[in-house]
């Protein structure tokens, strides 16, 4: 799967969503000061080989916002969540201040963590900063692609 990004001029951006032997699917981004969240999605699982948001769309399921829980994904998003506060907030939290968050995040939300390390917060945040690059050196209305390949098995 291929996922195409284009930064808007507004108020949001656009992921297209390219499939083998599928019709592309469009995901409107709403802007949020950092790289889009479904970009940050790409970070967690790429990273973790996790099953999330994308993954699931790459499995099959429809790009919409309208996916039933499944356990892994749940605990994902929620890590999704908590890159994203950082992401806001600078992006300097100690990574162990990261997992805590993302155990109370989880506890709050009865959905079990992702078994992360101070290791893994790190690479994910590498990626982070990386796409951050690449995303602020992209032009109004230019492209920003990446390959996803995934092996997570469903939780």
């Amino acid at each position: 799967m291929k996922l195409v990004f284009t930064k808007g001029a507004g108020k949001t951006d656009l992921m297209e969503v390219v499939r083998v032997d599928q019709p592309s699917e469009l995901v409107n981004c709403p802007k949020q000061g950092i790289i889009p969240h479904d970009m940050v999605h790409y970070a967690v699982e790429h990273t973790l080989n996790a099953r999330g948001f994308l993954t699931r769309v790459k499995d099959g399921e429809s790009a919409a916002f309208q996916m039933q829980g499944e356990v892994q994904s749940d605990a994902v998003e929620r890590l999704v969540e908590v890159f994203q506060g950082d992401a806001w907030s600078g992006g300097n939290s100690a990574a162990f201040d990261l997992i805590e968050m993302y155990r109370v995040t989880c506890n709050a939300r009865s959905c079990p963590m992702l078994d992360v390390d101070i290791a893994a917060i790190s690479e994910v945040r590498d990626v982070i900063a990386e796409l951050t690059e690449k995303w602020k050196a992209v032009p109004v209305g230019g492209l920003l692609e990446l390959g996803f390949v995934h092996n997570a098995s469903p939780a």
